[in-house]
């Protein structure tokens, strides 16, 4: 698992069979050393399983943990959002807090 920012939508009109209706994003692994995070430059494109939106800190799954889901089982992805991060601790400091950036 890892952290990253959703940084836009990827929109695919010819895609395999299996992979129709998913919503895909697009979004930057995170530097945890930097307080916030920041992004790396490094970007995946992610089948997004709870209804992240733009600009949220999300938590990523891949390779077969990304299939690992019921829903995504029978489908060729490998990488998946399985998780909305709300607070971000690290040695007993808050470095993100979903609430405070919320406009």
């Amino acid at each position: 698992m890892y952290l990253a920012r959703v940084v836009g939508n990827v929109v695919s009109t010819q895609k395999d069979p299996g992979l129709i209706g998913w919503k895909m994003l697009m979004c930057e692994n995170l530097d945890m050393r930097t307080s916030p995070p920041k992004g790396t430059g490094s970007f995946s494109v992610v089948v997004d399983l709870v209804g992240a939106g733009n600009g949220e800190i999300v938590i990523i799954v891949s390779g077969s943990s990304a299939r690992m889901t019921d829903r995504t089982k029978t489908a060729p992805v490998d990488t998946a959002i399985v998780g909305i991060v709300d607070t971000l601790e690290v040695n007993g400091e808050t470095i993100y807090c979903k609430k405070s950036t919320e406009t």
